[in-house]
């Protein structure tokens, strides 16, 4: 005597004479709990069997889709690494250029002091002269 499994396919007949459904010493109750053992059993073998087989031979759509994303994370980490990149140089050119311009006024600055046109430090009254 068979008893279906989960899935509609008939269990293999067992060897313990506790599991048949004819055995006295058994309740109904107690067959019920181990049809659902057995059942549980083929299930578990099934699902280890499953496994066994995605690990040891995985998919080519898995494959497939790892070497996608695989080529997805590359490309942005390497449009990252441009940004950043782009980031420290532009910020390098506007130092320098900010330096340049410091340099720039600092040289008109001491153009002006040398040709005498540095009146900051002169009297620029004209009370002394005129009266």
């Amino acid at each position: 005597m068979s008893t279906p499994m989960s899935d509609g396919s008939p269990a293999q007949e067992s060897e313990n004479p506790l599991l048949r459904a004819s055995n006295p010493m058994v309740s109904d109750l107690e067959q019920e709990v181990l049809d659902e053992y057995s059942r549980l059993l083929g299930n578990v073998n099934k699902l280890s069997d499953k496994l066994a087989d995605l690990s040891g031979d995985p998919s080519s759509l898995t494959l497939d889709g790892l070497r996608l994303l695989e080529r997805k994370t590359a490309t942005v980490c390497t449009l990252l690494k441009a940004s950043v990149y782009s980031i420290v140089l532009q910020q390098q050119i506007f130092n320098e250029n900010e330096e340049q311009q410091q340099m720039e006024q600092q040289g008109d600055q001491m153009q002006y002091h040398d040709q005498g046109y540095d009146y900051q430090d002169e009297d620029m009254s004209f009370e002394g002269r005129f009266t």
